[in-house]
């Protein structure tokens, strides 16, 4: 599966598009080079799941949580610092996935080795006139 992002406004579209084909789906891990638009992509599907806080990066934090209107939480994760694997299981990392919450995810291939089975895999592609690509699997 595929979707295109031809710009910033069709952003949400492109996120309530991306929830449908994901199904019941919740471990989402967005691969892609810097700047490729991961955290961006990750803040409008938390719009579209009615996050009412703002979505940032967890750089530095590592996890952050957002909860929904309905007082849902999803989690956003960035790995980008992790250094090794042992860090993620030191802040609950099997929590988060059992959950039953999305659990978006930046930089998984950090942390490939322990990601779930059920986790689709997103890869963004950035094309020369700066759209784009979201391949699904």
């Amino acid at each position: 599966m595929t979707i295109l992002i031809k710009d910033k406004r069709h952003l949400h579209s492109s996120a309530r598009k991306l929830l449908r084909q994901t199904g019941d789906y919740k471990l989402l891990a967005f691969y892609g080079a810097m700047g490729s638009g991961k955290t961006t992509i990750i803040k409008a599907l938390c719009g579209v799941l009615g996050a009412v806080d703002i979505a940032t990066s967890p750089t530095f934090t590592l996890v952050n949580e957002y909860k929904t209107i309905k007082g849902e939480s999803l989690y956003h994760f960035d790995f980008y610092r992790i250094r090794k694997t042992e860090e993620v299981f030191d802040f609950g990392i099997e929590e988060y996935f059992a959950s039953g919450s999305y659990c978006f995810m930046e930089w998984p291939e950090l942390v490939e080795d322990i990601l779930p089975s059920g986790t689709l895999k997103i890869r963004i592609t950035v094309t020369d006139d700066d759209q784009r690509i979201l391949h699904i699997s």
